[in-house]
């Protein structure tokens, strides 16, 4: 969950939005998009493609990538 979460943030900070404003305009809770750029690793995955959709993107199925290398 963390690179969606960084990657959230990222496009976030470049909106200039607050985490506040972009809790308000995506309609979702302000703790949810906390715990999303924190990398909590139970997130609601229809929450997540919302927070996603504000960049037009979604979560789709990928390989998985080997971090410990």
């Amino acid at each position: 969950m963390t690179r969606i979460g960084d990657f959230i943030k990222e496009n976030r900070k470049k909106a200039g939005l607050t985490q506040e404003e972009f809790a308000f305009r995506s309609g979702l809770g302000l703790r949810f998009v906390r715990e999303l750029e924190q990398g909590k690793n139970t997130v609601r995955l229809d929450k997540v493609n919302v927070a996603l959709s504000m960049f037009g993107m979604e979560a789709v199925p990928g390989k998985k990538e080997n971090l410990d290398e």
